[in-house]
């Protein structure tokens, strides 16, 4: 499961030009399931971005989570961030979760979320057609990924 994690001023999602979900200061996150992503990947991405330290305190170090400074998150899926490019110039979508799969992780993420103490979670449609805009603060951007930052052993 691999997550675009983006520290925003603002972010909203539209679908058909309306705008479906909306956050003030907090995290914009792309989410792309890959086929084999289980609960466990998303427990692990959850809980870490959840209390991720990368707002600034009072002396301009980022050493503040969601949890400190009442941020929210605008989740969107995403499963072109399981793109294989290593062949040609066309990527492959093949390591993607099957949509039904997918969908389920993608809500179960967003309850973690929520479990974790993260108190607005707002949601883009999956597999609609979304238009999302942003305001990058910072600009920062973090990229999760659970096979990696899974413990080893």
């Amino acid at each position: 499961m691999k997550a675009v994690i983006q520290r925003v001023a603002f972010s909203d999602v539209k679908v058909d030009g309306e705008i479906i979900g909306k956050i003030e200061k907090g995290f914009m996150i792309l989410l792309g399931v890959q086929e084999g992503d289980s609960r466990a990947d998303a427990d692990l991405l959850a809980k870490k971005t959840a209390n991720m330290r990368i707002f600034e305190d009072e002396n301009g170090k980022m050493n503040l989570s969601l949890l400190d400074t009442d941020g929210a998150c605008l989740v969107i899926s995403q499963f072109t961030l399981c793109a294989d490019c290593k062949k040609g110039n066309r990527p492959s979508f093949i390591g993607a979760a099957k949509p039904d799969e997918a969908n389920s992780l993608y809500e179960y993420f967003m309850e973690k979320l929520k479990e974790n103490g993260v108190k607005k979670v707002e949601s883009g449609s999956f597999g609609a057609d979304m238009k999302v805009t942003l305001l990058n603060d910072g600009p920062v951007t973090i990229i999760l990924d659970s096979e990696v930052i899974k413990p080893k052993g």
